[in-house]
């Protein structure tokens, strides 16, 4: 049988090789993926997540510098994500900023919650607004009605 990490290291792979159905495995059909930019339930959601992720960054690259070794379930990895912003990428309000060819390293961590073989929930944490500066925007005036 397979232990947390063997997944969550399959996963990994799936996710580097941009292998939406390979990705798709490591999640049971009722997972639950919480990132910075939402929340997506069962695998049509989760595929779709990722997918805007790639399309977004098509080189994108994730690897793992620290792994939580005296844990299990939540197995815990700290990461490091680096890939060009050569597509659209979806914000959580709906909107899409066009490609600007800037590359981007991101610090991240996930916890990823195994039952049954299976990740039953997946949280990704990682600092939004070192994205979006990285992208070349930052904070903004918040107008008061």
């Amino acid at each position: 049988m397979a232990t947390f990490w063997d997944l969550k290291h399959w996963l990994a792979d799936a996710i580097n090789n941009h292998d939406i159905p390979g990705i798709l495995c490591c999640y049971s059909p009722g997972a639950v993926y919480v990132t910075p930019s939402g929340v997506a339930e069962g695998h049509d959601q989760i595929a779709w997540m990722y997918e805007q992720f790639f399309r977004a960054f098509p080189d994108f690259h994730a690897t793992a510098w620290f792994e939580l070794g005296d844990c299990d379930n939540p197995a815990v990895t700290e990461w490091t994500y680096t890939g060009t912003h050569k597509g659209p990428f979806l914000l959580p309000d709906g909107r899409e900023i066009e490609g600007t060819d800037r590359h981007i390293t991101l610090r991240a961590t996930c916890s990823t919650f195994v039952r049954d073989s299976r990740i039953v929930t997946h949280r990704e944490y990682f600092d939004q607004l070192e994205l979006y500066s990285q992208l070349g925007f930052g904070l903004t005036k918040i107008e008061h009605g």
